[in-house]
Parts: structure tokens; sequence; C-alpha cells
């Protein structure tokens, strides 16, 4: 029985399963930021040499996560959002061009395609139940205006995690761009950009990959990357980034031209140390414990008559993410309930979404469980 809580600090009171919202950071993420902290405060920025290698160490992190090519496919930005915005608004649309998407997906996914409606690109939203083969109807949905095709990894509010690899392939295949909101798979599951042909990828450090809010991994497949249009300048994305006096307006070759400016210190001296404790635990270990976790949960509930489970249950599209509902309690009263018997969890989907992390002990789910039997 591994003890990953360890490293964690959480108040033994809580019934933390709400990483599909905002993570806690584990103890050396806390470690780091007080030393940052203090750093700032007694000396200012002498090492600022130092906080650079610490950016481009992270960099080689996310880029060892997602089995990137190299760090220069790796960009560090502020949101799931403004990465997507990077591709949306990057791309020279065609009036009668196509994006296919799904009516699932959280907003930062849904309503930046709808913006592009008045440069005269159609959005499709595919819709889909819980055990559909949805990838097969996005496939379908696909014709010769299909110009982008844009799909969470994990839907956050079924918790549906989606066979990309399928999708990918008919993407390079029909020559479609794919761009994949990977916020709710990366850092619980293994992520391989290469294998799922991926060639846009955003995801928020601030769930899964346990850091805070405000810093956000964008990958860019290289091929792509002076093909987007900049929409933002700064001083920090020119290739001669240290010329102050330089009038040269050259973009960087690499991802940095998506970086406008100053890069966000504190974000990054915390996601580093979060990262590395993912890596060091191994992400092949934390898959198998997230999965074990969810397998538990849809176990015990399933036997509880009261509950129906509204994700999906096929191995292959489980993920970190598991909903219920209650047949007899209203979905208000319950969240209200769990909220009183301090379980952190959200109402989404239609129901109650619970999603703990690898380091969840069993003893929490099992007072999780307790609390449903009614």
């Amino acid at each position: 029985m591994h003890h990953f809580d360890k490293d964690f600090n959480l108040n033994k009171e809580l019934i933390h399963v709400n990483h599909a919202a905002v993570a806690p950071w584990p103890v050396c993420t806390q470690n780091a930021i007080k030393a940052f902290a203090e750093e700032n405060t007694t000396q200012g920025s002498l090492n600022y040499l130092q906080w650079i290698e610490q950016e481009s160490s992270l960099k080689t992190l996310l880029k060892e996560l997602i089995n990137a090519d190299s760090t220069d496919e790796i960009a560090l930005l502020k949101s799931t959002s403004e990465a997507l915005s990077v591709v949306a608004y990057g791309i020279n649309w065609q009036a009668g061009d196509t994006v296919i998407t799904c009516a699932e997906e959280f907003p930062s996914n849904r309503l930046l395609w709808l913006s592009l409606e008045q440069f005269g690109v159609n959005i499709k939203l595919i819709s889909y139940n819980t055990n559909d083969d949805a990838e097969q109807k996005i496939i379908d949905a696909c014709d010769n205006t299909t110009r982008l095709i844009s799909i969470s990894a994990v839907q956050y509010a079924s918790g549906r995690k989606m066979n990309l690899k399928k999708i990918g392939n008919h993407c390079e295949k029909n020559n479609i761009l794919f761009c994949v909101d990977a916020i709710q798979h990366i850092g619980a599951l293994t992520f391989d950009v290469n294998e799922i042909k991926a060639d846009f990828v955003a995801a928020d450090g601030h769930k899964w990959m346990l850091g805070p809010e405000g810093l956000a991994l964008f990958y860019c497949r290289r091929k792509h990357i002076d093909k987007l249009k900049l929409n933002q300048y700064g001083w920090h994305m020119i290739e001669q980034m240290h010329d102050f006096n330089s009038s040269d307006t050259t973009p960087a070759k690499s991802a940095r031209r998506f970086e406008c400016g100053s890069p966000n210190t504190m974000g990054i001296v915390a996601l580093r140390q979060s990262i590395k404790l993912l890596l060091s635990t191994g992400m092949d270990q934390v898959e198998k414990t997230v999965l074990k976790n969810t397998q538990y949960l849809l176990e015990v509930f399933s036997n509880n008559d009261k509950l129906e489970i509204l994700s999906s249950t096929d191995t292959d599209k489980l993920s970190a993410i598991v909903v219920i509902r209650h047949k007899e309690k209203n979905n208000d009263e319950l969240f209200e309930y769990l909220k009183k018997n301090h379980v952190l969890c959200a109402p989404r989907g239609g129901g109650i979404r619970f999603s703990p992390h690898y380091y969840t002990p069993e003893t929490t789910l099992q007072k999780l469980v307790k609390l449903l039997e009614f």
C-alpha cells in the first residue's frame, strides 16, 4: 500500500474529491513558494538568472510529461482559454470553414469557437450519450470544409475519456487540424502528443497537475509554430529578446513567440515542483492509482440501488472523474449535505462530480462512500 498522501498536508477533516476543479498544492510546492517569497523579500531579484533557469526547467519537465519532441514546442501561458485563443485567432480562416467540437464541452472550448462565426466559420456541435461512440460521431460529421476538430481529452461534466488516437489518425489522414483541451487529463493519466497526433494542446496547471491558477501549458507542433498569426506583441516573444534597443520585431522561432510579456515566475516556481513530484512518482503509477480509485467508487456506487452512475463505466472511457445522481434526493440537497460533511466536490453533468487524485487515501474514499449510504 503506497502512502502518497505524505507529500500532501490536507486537513484530515476534509474529503477532497475535487481535483477536476481546483487542486490543493503538494507540500513541496508550498515550500518552494515560501522560499521564493523569502528570497524576494530579502534580496529582490538578485538571482533573476536562476528564475529563468526554473522556467526552462519547467518546460523540460512538461516536454517529458506530454512526450513532446522539443521544449521549443512548449509555451507557458495564463490559462487554457488563452492557449486555445492563440489557436482560434491565429488561424487564417476562410468563410465556409468548419470547426467541430462537442456540445458538452466546457465553455472555454465551445464559446471560443462559436466566436469565430463572425468570420463566416461554421461550428458543428456534436452531442452524444454516455456510451455512444462519440469519436465516430465526430469523424462522421467531417466533410471537405472541416478545418479543425477541438475536443477535451476528458469531458469535465461526464468524466468521459475520449479516444484521441482515433480522432488524431482521422485528422492526419484528412489534413484537419487537431486541437486538444487536456486540462482534465494531463497529470491524472498518461498523455502523449505524438501518439494522438495532436497539433495543439492546452491545459492549465491548477487541476490534475497540482499547480496554482494562472499558468498553463500550450503545446504547438513544430510545423505550425510560424503559421499561427500573432495577436499579441511584447518584448519577451521577440527572437532578440535581450536586445532592448533593437527595432527588429521578428518573433522567436520557438513557441516562446506566444509568450507576449514577462513570465509568471511565482507560478513557474510552484508548477515546476508539482510536475517534478508527478514525474518522480511516475505517471504510469499515478494513472494506475487514479483508475483504481475510479473503479473502487464505481463498484461501490453500483451496489447502492439509490444511486445512479451518470459517468461512463466502460473501461476504456474511464478517467479520474465519477459522476452520480441520487434517485430520491435532489442534487442541490445532496450537494449541501456533502458540503456540510466536509466533502469538496462539484455539481456537474446533472449530478455530483467526484474527482480524487492518485494520493487520495482509501480511507477518504471510504468516508465518502459511507456518507452516501442513506
